[in-house]
């Protein structure tokens, strides 16, 4: 089993997000080279397939004015602009190659999601200075993968390099006794179906490899339980600094808000964004009011006042925008609300009176003229 070297326990949690992200940015990435390899040859031969009668086209045509001399090159014979003329002739077919294998280089880290500069990568690791970690690297579970991994890559292409050459042995020999442009288009022919036949071998290494690496990263990053607790510690905030952030959100709230949010009704949320605290008492209200209203820390601290008095929190983002925006506290919801806030008051006194359950909130519809974002924008980016 693996084990923490710190003491604290077996590592048999997967890594956090936190974790995973920390090990990126330090140069730790998921990679096969096996991926990219198979990725950048299946790349250059398909776009080889397609620009191949071009390119050899363009290479013979680049061999016959290579070997054909007039009185000018004879007299005034400059060896640069002849051969800039010449590689000008096959330029367009070999950029739209190297192009191709570029994109596929790229596209392989891309498929991993490890695409990026990282700088965390380039700072100096003492580890890798250490000659036992270098042996250890080599002679370890992951030298013994990587060599694994070699001789079945040799294995697989020596065995498709075989059945390559044995199943075309006449052709090859063919080749021979036949002209110069119809040898040369065989040629080309055979040598794109055994790059095509070597790129799907390639792949098929890749497709192992890349599971393999997934698992031996996510062994390399596991964590204890305690270090998963401990993070989450860290990320949530300890106890002490929750409770003085709570104090802090309190006394962002008037006394008579907090009186307010503790008689309301219902609290509609967005569900961090913003928070509305409704009262609606039949006899008393001619219509929902809003007895509290606020964002971001104040509607943290409506949240936390109404869980401690046990005051029903729903998310209606929509709704809570609109009403957030439309009214203040105090004031009686805006009318084009009233069907939709009455459908919420009406679930949340049916759950109060056991009628109804969670799995029964309704679905609610706010106008389009009211459907505000986190900015207050109405819909046409007008403000209200």
């Amino acid at each position: 089993m693996a084990q923490n070297p710190t003491g604290g326990g077996e590592k048999t949690e997967k890594p956090t997000a936190k974790k995973l992200r920390e090990a990126a940015k330090n140069g730790d990435i998921l990679q096969s080279r096996e991926l990219g390899t198979a990725l950048v040859v299946m790349a250059g031969v398909g776009c080889m397939a397609v620009t191949g009668p071009m390119l050899f086209s363009a290479m013979g045509d680049m061999l016959r004015r290579g070997l054909r001399f007039d009185r000018a090159d004879l007299v005034d014979f400059s060896p640069a602009e002849r051969g800039y003329a010449l590689l000008q002739t096959i330029a367009f077919p070999v950029a739209a190659i190297l192009l191709a294998t570029v994109v596929a280089a790229i596209a392989a880290p891309a498929i991993l999601g490890s695409l990026g500069f990282r700088a965390g990568a380039f700072s100096p690791k003492a580890s890798k200075l250490n000659p036992m970690s270098g042996l250890k690297r080599i002679f370890g579970p992951q030298g013994l993968m990587e060599l694994l991994k070699s001789l079945a890559k040799v294995a697989l292409m020596g065995a498709v390099g075989f059945w390559l050459i044995w199943g075309r042995m006449e052709a090859i020999v063919g080749l021979g006794t036949a002209g110069l442009e119809p040898a040369l288009m065989e040629l080309g022919r055979i040598f794109i179906f055994a790059c095509i036949a070597m790129a799907g071998a390639l792949m098929i290494v890749a497709g192992i490899d890349v599971p393999a690496q997934i698992f031996q990263r996510g062994k390399r990053l596991a964590m204890t339980k305690q270090e998963v607790k401990d993070e989450h510690k860290e990320s949530e905030g300890s106890p002490e600094m929750k409770g003085q952030i709570r104090q802090r959100q309190f006394q962002m709230l008037s006394g008579s808000a907090r009186k307010a949010v503790a008689e309301a009704n219902v609290i509609i949320t967005n569900p961090t964004h913003f928070a509305v605290a409704l009262r609606y008492h039949p006899g008393k209200d001619s219509a929902p009011v809003v007895v509290a209203r606020g964002s971001d820390e104040i509607a943290a601290a409506i949240r936390e006042l109404a869980d401690t008095n046990k005051v029903p929190v729903l998310q209606y983002p929509e709704l809570a925008r609109a009403i957030y925006f439309t009214s203040r506290a105090g004031q009686i919801v805006d009318e084009a609300l009233y069907m939709a806030v009455a459908t919420v008051l009406a679930f949340v006194f049916r759950v109060e009176n056991k009628m109804a359950s969670e799995m029964d909130r309704p679905f609610i519809t706010v106008p389009d003229a009211l459907k505000f974002d986190a900015e207050g924008q109405l819909p046409g980016g007008t403000k209200r």
